[in-house]
């Protein structure tokens, strides 16, 4: 009989299975949610690999702690409790019940908020010394925004369309084909669109309204639409271009840009961005180190 499962060994310690399962509890509850018996497993796989991950980088940069002497006194200790009670305005009861419903004594959440609060020391002395956002790395990453919020987010769209049956020969194609490109091109001379679509859209519920279709967000078109109407310019038409019901010619009435902010507004908030995203790839990056110094072992 199975009484305990190592799944992880990691220099000299030891990581079990139901470690791992206790980490898992709290997300238990809403897979059981999943009908499907064999997705369920799949999920679980997922996550306990995962949950298996982090205590294994857990555990290397405790060792890295330990080395470098990090302390953490009881002092901090209490003080990131009270911090926890107050931001979830609990009392000491209600925590302890909180945790007891999780699987958790107080006493397994202390030393919990003790590894989180070395785990942030430890990061602080070994890999913010690596990183460093200078000017010129922000001056890069404010282009390349600008280049982002110079794209077109926002349409409004009118269209001619040219009806087909579903199965149209090459004659009535070709036909359609001619008569779309006659309308651009009136279009392009300067003809009203509007009055061209009044005139000649197959469209009785836009035709109207001048084909008029409305305003459309991107990943609210088809693709293949898409594409097309969000690189054209307010005013351009162009045309024939395929639908399900046959050919339209589009005109692109307005386009709508995100506002670009100047850099020194921005500034501080993309150092930020930078700088978080900078600490998160070299912390990967130092585990990945300490792992390769290290003697680990996945039985899971």
């Amino acid at each position: 009989m199975v009484i305990e499962r190592v799944v992880a060994i990691v220099d000299d310690k030891i990581i079990l299975e139901s470690e791992v399962m206790l980490r898992l509890r709290p997300l238990l509850g809403e897979l059981q949610k999943v009908e499907n018996e064999r997705e369920r497993e799949k999920q679980l796989r997922s996550l306990r690999n995962q949950a298996l991950d982090e205590m294994v980088a857990e555990e290397l940069l405790m060792h890295a702690a330990a080395e470098a002497k990090l302390e953490v006194e009881e002092p901090e200790i209490n003080k990131a409790m009270e911090q926890v009670k107050l931001q979830n305005k609990v009392t000491d009861e209600q925590l302890k019940e909180a945790l007891a419903q999780q699987g958790y004594t107080v006493e397994q959440y202390r030393a919990d908020v003790k590894k989180q609060i070395l785990r942030l020391r430890a990061i602080n002395v070994f890999v913010r010394p690596r990183v460093n956002v200078t000017d010129d790395k922000l001056r890069k990453a404010y282009e390349k925004m600008i280049g982002k919020a110079a794209t077109v987010t926002e349409v409004k769209v009118r269209h001619v369309l040219i009806r087909l049956p579903e199965k149209p020969s090459d004659d009535a194609t070709n036909t359609a084909r001619r008569r779309a490109g006659e309308l651009v091109a009136r279009a392009r001379a300067g003809e009203d669109f509007s009055e061209l679509a009044a005139k000649n859209s197959d469209d009785a519920a836009t035709k109207t309204q001048g084909g008029d279709l409305g305003t459309f967000k991107r990943g609210e078109l088809p693709t293949e639409w898409e594409e097309i109407l969000f690189a054209m310019s307010e005013g351009e038409v162009r045309g024939p271009i395929r639908g399900p019901q046959g050919l339209h010619v589009f005109q692109v009435v307005s386009a709508k840009k995100e506002e670009v902010r100047a850099f020194e507004e921005v500034k501080e908030q993309l150092r930020n961005q930078l700088f978080n995203e900078e600490m998160e790839k070299q912390t990967q990056l130092w585990l990945d180190e300490l792992k390769k110094k290290a003697h680990v072992e996945i039985k899971l």
